[in-house]
């Protein structure tokens, strides 16, 4: 019998997955990994890829045991990652010359800054759809090469070669054979030309990258080789790669123009598909791929918020408010209603559609009554304000926002979603598998390995598990979140 199962692995910022799905696109087995976070100093985060890649393969073996299969069983491999974060590595050893750098990471601020004021955003915006932000590859890779002692001279020689994590993961699954990324992930590098769908060379001077360094930019569905057949026991096709919020967008079926899908996990991604029209925004969201196939280029209107379920491990991890995730919700229930607090978890800085680097965190109208639970709910509040953020943002730049597909692992609480939906004023659908940001991958896996017919196809599976409609009145909405963008305003360092 043909192997009828594909294998996602979805390496994210705070966790390494894969899951094994069946041909009916549902989950069969799992296995996960937490992986520590590196704070060299102040707004700089780092991962040790070699750490990533060791979970990558034990992951990929639990989740294969569990299930009771084989490498055989597997028809193909989907990978689907974090974004921005920039790993170079020797291509002889195929080991990092440094900690990977995190998307989250601020180190290269005051480049950005240098570049802002010699006036080249707009061209940066024009070519790559992004916004001169620490949040890109570009500046990030260029660090690297300029602080490892010889790095640059390496990469200039050919020597090096640079990936964000799925083109990393490739290169290591394929032991060396195929170093390439996808259109989703290329396209957030700062280096990549979204018009033309190619390396942009005068981008390349600005940020001093070689393009010596530089992966194939490959479809996000096709052939991209086979693991070493001693990793898993046999050879297994890898037939499908994505940014893990282009492959949610994939797994939300979000596949015509106007639909729109918001994810909640580490940061907060909405991402609003615009077909073939690469849309420039006018209120600081990001043009992006969506998704490229049969080399046919998607389009999506894209707002980043770089704080959602983070600031919940926060609570955990640094106020030990909560000894686990799962118990925020009914901590927050316990708050006092209108108590005034509000939680702008600017950790790392404000992504979209502020992008302030410099921006921290606050809890603002405090109180003596203030106690953990009403800390608690204004977290949870944040997460929805800044949804409203991006919502409105879309809106100014003429779309019609209906309603929402939500998933990641925050959206299991049906009061948060309830809270959204009042916090936004539209409908909040979730569907039946939330882990949608894997179910993508495996679904642009199923379309290489002929699993799936086509996007139709792929749509057909998405089920409805709740919807959420908005109860609030619209005054006490309006009211709450002018008391959120009072707050943030006390947070900003840069423009209003």
């Amino acid at each position: 019998m043909a192997a009828r199962h594909i294998l996602a692995i979805d390496q994210g910022t705070t966790s390494t997955r894969a899951i094994l799905f069946d041909a009916a696109a549902r989950p069969v087995a799992s296995a996960q990994k937490e992986l520590p976070q590196i704070y060299p100093r102040d707004g700089w985060v780092e991962h040790d890829a070699e750490e990533i890649w060791g979970a990558t393969v034990e992951v990929c073996r639990g989740a294969i045991a569990k299930a009771g299969l084989a490498a055989a069983d597997v028809a193909a491999i989907g990978i689907t990652n974090q974004r921005e974060t920039v790993v170079v590595w020797d291509r002889a050893t195929g080991r990092p010359i440094h900690n990977a750098i995190v998307w989250q990471d601020r180190r290269t601020a005051d480049r950005c800054a240098e570049l802002r004021a010699a006036g080249l955003e707009p061209e940066v915006t024009d070519r790559t759809g992004l916004l001169l932000d620490p949040y890109f590859s570009a500046t990030k890779l260029a660090w690297i090469l300029d602080n490892v002692a010889g790095a640059r001279e390496a990469a200039q020689a050919g020597k090096l070669a640079f990936g964000t994590i799925e083109s990393y993961l490739l290169w290591r699954l394929t032991g060396g054979k195929r170093h390439a990324s996808d259109a989703t992930n290329a396209s957030r590098t700062m280096l990549y030309n979204i018009h033309a769908g190619r390396w942009d060379l005068d981008l390349l001077r600005v940020f001093e990258v070689p393009h010596a360094l530089l992966p194939e930019v490959v479809d996000n569905s096709g052939w991209f080789g086979a693991t070493e057949p001693a990793l898993f026991g046999a050879a297994i096709p890898i037939c499908g790669m994505a940014g893990d919020q282009q492959a949610a967008t994939v797994g939300q079926a979000c596949l015509k123009p106007g639909m729109i899908k918001s994810t909640y996990g580490t940061g907060c991604f909405a991402l609003l598909n615009t077909g073939d029209v690469a849309l420039r925004s006018t209120n600081r969201l990001l043009t992006t791929i969506a998704y490229r196939l049969g080399g046919k280029t998607t389009y999506a209107l894209e707002g980043s918020i770089f704080v959602a379920g983070a600031a919940v491990q926060w609570l955990r991890d640094g106020l030990k408010l909560i000894a686990g995730s799962g118990e925020v919700g009914a901590l927050a229930a316990r708050a006092k209603p209108g108590h005034g607090v509000f939680m702008v978890p600017a950790f790392v800085g404000l992504g979209a559609p502020y992008w302030d680097a410099d921006a921290r965190g606050a809890l603002l109208g405090l109180t003596r009554d203030t106690g953990p639970a009403e800390i608690a709910q204004a977290t949870l509040d944040s997460v929805c304000y800044q949804t409203r953020d991006l919502v409105e943002a879309m809106r100014a730049d003429g779309a019609a926002v209906g309603a929402i597909r939500v998933d990641g692992g925050m959206v299991v609480n049906d009061a948060l979603m309830q809270r959204l939906a009042d916090t936004v004023g539209v409908d909040v659908e979730r569907p039946t598998v939330t882990e949608t940001t894997a179910l993508g991958a495996a679904f642009l896996a199923g379309l290489g390995a002929g699993l799936f017919e086509s996007l139709d196809d792929v749509a057909s599976t998405w089920t409805l598990d709740r919807s959420f409609a908005p109860s609030e009145p619209a005054t006490d909405r309006d009211r709450r979140y002018a008391g959120w963008q009072a707050a943030v305003k006390r947070v900003r360092t840069t423009g209003e």
